[in-house]
């Protein structure tokens, strides 16, 4: 433990571990199996990297994008670790120089995309180079059961067979219980550690609202932050470029990012906006994977996506740093027919599962639970806390009906009259008196209850179904997903028991001041303010940082994240020891940009 610290905070510049970090090191160190998974900003990176610096066999890193092996390789190399990344980028000098290094043993840690193992020599080279660990990044794409399938990753399970003596590490942001054991299964892991971190992030402010104007609703989220970084996901291409332009006529500074574009327009707008000179970056999900920003104050869903691991994944990119920031989803019933018509055009092989995985999604925006307790609760956790304090329901941010239990009694009716054998679906075509060819079949147009809810939409009337089910009002059953009346159901029913319905979108300003939950709020962080000169201060380190990044040609981050130069602007530090000691400073960079900012403290102190 004594040596891991002190490589952690002579390399990196921390002096503690987050949850979970020392375990998996101490794993990694043990030549023992391991699955890792921590939610996005857990740290998992360093958990592979650190153990890779005391051992004396190179650890090879399969990563999903090239984007990204760059990205981990130039900070690894910015703070004195031997690290290089073999792919598709390289001209042939260049591949011969790494795979040299390779064989000499030059590397710590070499990054690699699953589809190099199908490369002629490529196992041979390894050998020579004495790999002796692999860290499998993004592992959930070796599940069928999850959200990012790819079939290239199936492959990474003969790594037990080409290098038996090798320990293998896994490590993914989403993973269910049901994924977390196909990816152990598949990698056929031996005796894994099986670590799993918090997923409940309260510094983040999950809000769901049904989709108006996307770029009035995208705008009135930036300009709630000025100045702040934020990420904007859309489905299609068409609506990122669409809605990038209008902002920019707005006077944000935006930048579209899809796979549509050119390597180089990517990498120019990834870098642009690390190095702080672009806001907010409008993206499909092609955009995020490995991003190291950790200052990100706001994400922004201007559609649903289509998993609530990809909800998790990307809402996860902002507030990396601890601090507060707002994720805000927009949806309407037409993303759920987008994605299944995308879902089918793709003809993917595992297609059912894709369809559930959107309709726990759809049920995410529509139900009325709270938003941290059903995400936390989906990837297998166990919920023991009170309101959470940080979404819109538990905060009474979200509207409630008045007429709640009046409304819920005319849902439970329809239910009741239909015989308690169809799904939601066919149950709001009754409500709002679609007379679609299963409802004519069944008669259930000449129901008393066909077209009782008329004036509402079927979407919303599914978002109450859900929000029944939450309350255990009402259940689904079997593969039909059947709805049936709970006990608490007909206490409803028989005006014994209320309900609560919760209005789409936020509560309206007429109806009075949001009540307060009858709990506190759990694990929220407490928001101090910077004085003054403290805010002073940071902004000038900030231009420094700027600058100096400017020179070297490297994005800001790469130099110090905001969060050092928030403790350096609270702290002070008068020598270069007590600059050490802040938590991002290592010996590498005391060395190298400690003289610079001490005398701008020094500076601002006069």
């Amino acid at each position: 433990m004594d040596r891991l610290l002190d490589v952690v905070q002579r390399t990196w510049g921390y002096t503690g571990l987050r949850s979970l970090q020392l375990e998996a090191m101490t794993a990694a160190l043990d030549r023992r199996d391991s699955l890792v998974v921590l939610p996005t900003g857990g740290g998992k990176s360093l958990c592979y990297q650190a153990p890779a610096l005391l051992s004396d066999q190179l650890t090879v890193v399969v990563s999903p994008l090239i984007s990204l092996m760059k990205d981990q390789v130039d900070r690894l190399l910015s703070r004195g670790v031997p690290a290089a990344f073999l792919n598709s980028s390289l001209d042939t000098a260049d591949r011969n120089r790494v795979q040299a290094g390779v064989a000499r043993g030059d590397y710590k840690l070499l990054f690699v995309a699953p589809e190099r193992f199908a490369a002629g020599g490529f196992t041979r080279l390894l050998e020579a180079g004495k790999a002796g660990a692999f860290a499998i990044d993004e592992a959930h794409c070796i599940s069928h059961w999850g959200h990012d399938f790819r079939e290239e990753y199936r492959d990474l399970g003969q790594l037990k067979d080409l290098f038996p003596d090798a320990s293998v590490h896994a490590f993914t942001a989403t993973a269910t219980p049901r994924v977390r054991k196909d990816i152990i299964e598949q990698l056929r892991l031996k005796d894994p550690a099986l670590l799993v971190g918090d997923f409940f992030r309260p510094n983040l402010r999950y809000r769901v609202e049904r989709r108006g104007d996307a770029f009035e609703d995208a705008l009135k989220i930036i300009r709630a932050h000025p100045g702040a970084a934020g990420i904007i996901y859309c489905i299609r291409r068409a609506d990122v470029d669409e809605l990038a332009a209008d902002l920019k006529r707005a006077r944000v500074r935006a930048a579209a990012y899809h796979a549509g574009m050119d390597d180089d327009a990517r990498t120019r707008t990834q870098d642009r906006f690390a190095a702080g000179e672009v806001d907010v970056i409008v993206a499909t999900v092609a955009f995020g994977m490995g991003i190291d920003r950790a200052d990100v104050r706001f994400v922004i869903h201007a559609a649903m996506p289509q998993s609530l691991e990809h909800y998790q994944q990307e809402s996860g990119r902002a507030g990396r740093d601890g601090q507060p920031a707002d994720c805000v989803l927009f949806h309407s019933g037409q993303d759920y027919r987008l994605w299944e018509s995308l879902m089918k055009k793709s003809e993917a092989a595992d297609l059912d599962e894709r369809k559930k995985l959107l309709s726990a999604m759809y049920s995410y925006c529509t139900g009325g639970g709270c938003r941290h307790r059903r995400l936390v609760e989906y990837f297998g956790q166990a919920w023991s806390r009170g309101p959470c304090g940080a979404c819109d329901v538990c905060s009474g941010s979200l509207a409630v009906r008045p007429d709640s239990t009046v409304l819920a009694q005319k849902i439970l009716s329809a239910v009741a009259r239909t015989g308690q054998r169809f799904g939601a679906a066919h149950v709001a075509d009754v409500l709002v008196g679609k007379k679609t060819d299963k409802v004519a079949q069944y008669g259930h147009d000449t129901l008393s209850t066909f077209g009782l809810l008329a004036g509402d939409d079927k979407p919303a009337i599914i978002g109450w179904i859900d929000q029944l089910e939450a309350q255990e009002i009402l259940l689904r059953e079997g593969e039909y997903r059947v709805l049936k009346i709970t006990g608490q159901g007909n206490a409803v029913l028989r005006s014994q028991a209320e309900a609560v319905l919760h209005v789409a979108g936020p509560a309206k300003a007429a109806r009075g001041k949001a009540k307060t939950p009858d709990e506190p709020p759990v694990d929220a962080p407490e928001e101090v303010a910077p004085s003054a000169d403290d805010a002073a201060l940071f902004e000038q380190l900030r231009q420094l940082r700027r600058r100096l990044a400017e020179e070297r040609g490297v994005p800001a981050y790469m130099i110090l994240s905001d969060k050092t130069l928030r403790l350096i602007s609270k702290q002070r530090p008068a020598t270069r020891e007590a600059l050490l000691a802040i938590s991002g400073i290592g010996t590498i960079k005391l060395q190298e940009f400690g003289k610079a900012f001490l005398s701008a403290v020094k500076a601002a102190r006069e």
